[in-house]
Formats: C-alpha cells, sequence, structure tokens
C-alpha cells in the first residue's frame, strides 16, 4: 500500500471509545479533520463527539469494514483492541500502531523479551506457565509480583507474593493462565517517557514524567525539569527510542520505568498509545501527545514539543462523586478559581469508584507555584497528592 500524507478534510478512524479516544477525535477535529470511532458502547466518551459512531464488536466484520470505507487511516485507543482486526485493517488501510506491536504489548511474556533484545534491563521474572514452571521458581524471585501474561492493567491481574505457598495460591487464583514472576525490587519512584514515531522513522518525545501509583492507577504526573533525574531522564529516552525503533513503531508510544533505591532502573511496561502521564501536554506543551497521535497517523511532521510550563496532573476517579456512601457533585468552581487550573472531564454518563472520570492539569511559571496549587487542588478534592 503506497503511504502518503493524509490532509485535513480527511476522515481519521480509530478503535475504541473512551477518553483517549475522545481526545483523539478533539485533536483530529481541532486540525480539520473528520472522525470515526468503532465502539460497541451506544453512550462511549468518543462515540459521542465524533462525526461517525460505529456500534459494533471490535471483530465485527461488518463494522470494521464500515470504519475501514469511511477512514483514511485507523489508530487505536486502547492496548487490548484484537490485533487481527488491525491486521485486518491494515490490508486495506494505513493502521498505526501496526497489530505486530500492539500484540506484543498485549503479552508481558513477549514484552519482555523484546526489552532484553533491545537492551533495556527488566527486573528479574521468570515465566510461570505449567506446574512444572511454578515448581522451577528460585528462591532469589521472592518476594515478587505475579502478573497475568494477557489482558491486565491498572493492577488488575497482580498479586503480591512473599512465599512459595503464597505463590501457589496466587497462580491458582489468577486460574493457572500463564504469568509472569517478576522479582520485587526496592523503589526509590516511578516514571514514564513518550515518543511518537512516524512512518519515515522520525521521532520525537515529552519530557520524562515523575508518577505516582496508588492502587495500581496512576494518580498524579509531574514534570519539570528535575522531576526525573537528570542522568535517568537521558538513558530513559534513550531506552524508549530504541525500544520503538526496533517495533519500527508508527504512533504514540508509552514506556513506563521504575527508579530503584541504589539510583539504577528497570523497565516496567510499555502502552501502545497515548498515557495518563502524558496528559499534562495538552495544557503545558505546544504539541500534545494526541495531536502528536493525530500527526503520526496522518504521515504529517512531527515537531518536537515544547514544554512551556512546570506542570502536574492529578488524576480523577469517581470516587470523587460520593461522600459517606451519597453521590456528590466536586467543587469545581472552587478548584477552577485557582490560578492555572485546566480540567478535563471524558462525558462519561456515570461515576463509579476506581472509574477514570477525568484529569486536572495545573500550569504555572514556577514548580513551587505548580506544586502549591497543586497541594491546594487536591486539598480541596480530597487528593492525596505526596
Amino acid at each position: 500500500m503506497t503511504e502518503r500524507v493524509i490532509l485535513p478534510g480527511a476522515t481519521l478512524g480509530v478503535l475504541g471509545g473512551g477518553q483517549l479516544g475522545r481526545m483523539f477525535v478533539h485533536a483530529a477535529q481541532r486540525m480539520g479533520y473528520a472522525t470515526a470511532v468503532l465502539d460497541p458502547d451506544p453512550d462511549s466518551p468518543a462515540g459521542r463527539v465524533s462525526h461517525h459512531h460505529i456500534r459494533t464488536d471490535y471483530t465485527d466484520p461488518e463494522g470494521l469494514r464500515r470504519l475501514s470505507d469511511l477512514s483514511a487511516a485507523v489508530t487505536t485507543e486502547f492496548e487490548n483492541v484484537p490485533a487481527q482486526s488491525l491486521a485486518g485493517l491494515a490490508a486495506h488501510r494505513p493502521v498505526a500502531p501496526a497489530a505486530d506491536a500492539v500484540a506484543i504489548a498485549q503479552d508481558r511474556v513477549r514484552e519482555k523479551a523484546h526489552f532484553t533484545r533491545c537492551g533495556v534491563p527488566c527486573a528479574p521474572y521468570a515465566v510461570i506457565d505449567s506446574a512444572d514452571a511454578l515448581g522451577a521458581v528460585t528462591d532469589d524471585l521472592l518476594p515478587g509480583i505475579l502478573k497475568t501474561a494477557r489482558l491486565g492493567y491498572d493492577g488488575k491481574g497482580q498479586v503480591r507474593v512473599r512465599t512459595r505457598e503464597e505463590l501457589a495460591h496466587a497462580w491458582a487464583s489468577l486460574k493457572g493462565v500463564t504469568c509472569v514472576l517478576e522479582r520485587m525490587l526496592p523503589l526509590a519512584g516511578e516514571c514514564s517517557v513518550i515518543v511518537a514515531r512516524g512512518r519515515d522513522g522520525q521521532m520525537v518525545h515529552l519530557p520524562p514524567q515523575a508518577n505516582v501509583h496508588r492502587d495500581g492507577i496512576l494518580a498524579v504526573t509531574e514534570v519539570w525539569p528535575g522531576a526525573v533525574p537528570q542522568e535517568a531522564g537521558r538513558d530513559l529516552v534513550s531506552a524508549t527510542r530504541s525500544i520503538a525503533e526496533q517495533l519500527r513503531y508508527v504512533g504514540v508510544l508509552c514506556v513506563e520505568f521504575f527508579l530503584l533505591a541504589d539510583g539504577a532502573w528497570v523497565v516496567n511496561e510499555m502502552a501502545p498509545r497515548p498515557h495518563n502521564s502524558g496528559h499534562y501536554s495538552m495544557d503545558a506543551c505546544d504539541v500534545s501527545q494526541f495531536e502528536l497521535q493525530v500527526r503520526a497517523l496522518a504521515g504529517l511532521a512531527l515537531p518536537q514539543p515544547r514544554q512551556h510550563s512546570p506542570a502536574v496532573m492529578l488524576n480523577l476517579l469517581g470516587d470523587l462523586w460520593f461522600s459517606t456512601g451519597a453521590e456528590i457533585t466536586p467543587p469545581w468552581a472552587a478548584v477552577l478559581a485557582l490560578p492555572g487550573t485546566h480540567l478535563h472531564l471524558y462525558g462519561k454518563a456515570s461515576a463509579r469508584p476506581g472509574r477514570k472520570m477525568g484529569h486536572l492539569n495545573i500550569t504555572a511559571s514556577t514548580v513551587d507555584g505548580v506544586r502549591a496549587t497543586a497541594a491546594e487542588a487536591a486539598r480541596l478534592l480530597g487528593l492525596q497528592v505526596a
């Protein structure tokens, strides 16, 4: 298939109708593109704002045909979209990221093998896919974290284990599916790097992002010079670029890392899409991760993003809408009265504890200023930022 630049006025398609799809759609529409979303949920956040909403399953042949007919190119907004659907679409339209890259990200075993080929260090681990493999686990991998090889995200499919007995019980509780056991390492912090790579091999990156997770879900991202130690940040950008390059990746890719207490670092996982930790770029950079996704898909040039303001991103979960069991409205007026606050709600019809409802970006001219405002916003919302 001949690759070409897809100019504004064309229609860009996306598999998945969640909040990442919604923000992609908004970015594409700002640039003059029409959009088509395939998602079975009639009330999906992206479907509600797109020019076209195809309400079928991700593997439905007729739905995929309609998406292909409408779209000049197709992307995805979540990593668990069936890779075979992307492969089928790629026979007719440019698809980014490619099915092979998404399939690797869907399988921790293949993902870790790819990291190793790229020379990017992982935590010591073992693959557990049978009773024999379970019995062969060495003592130096405990205590550890047992993770399902497939379909795990936001801490789901993960169990901390300290002993062989706990390991055996955890594997049984996960129904004996293929898992990866990773040794628990003493952590100093968590961070991520987002790159965008075009079909021509051009690649740019956002600044390294310092992250805080709670219960396996990203809670806070902080981005400014020094938020991630400078030397480590350079290494992590280089590692992420290598991971993308050796995949011949096209699109936006996020790679998450652990910073260790001894100053070393290891890779955690990758996400073949825009990422929560890059949401700050919507208000703190001259080019957001979603504009980069549009540009990579359309074959446009990729400008190196420039961060113009220190930034904090607070993830807003459905818990904010509940107090002592009763549903409430969070104090948006007070939060938005604070300088440099930018509220992004995802248009979801109902709140549930743990459900991602939106995010709050905070920018300021100084690090002290953005941290102070973020602390006050968190206080008003009842969030923990440290």
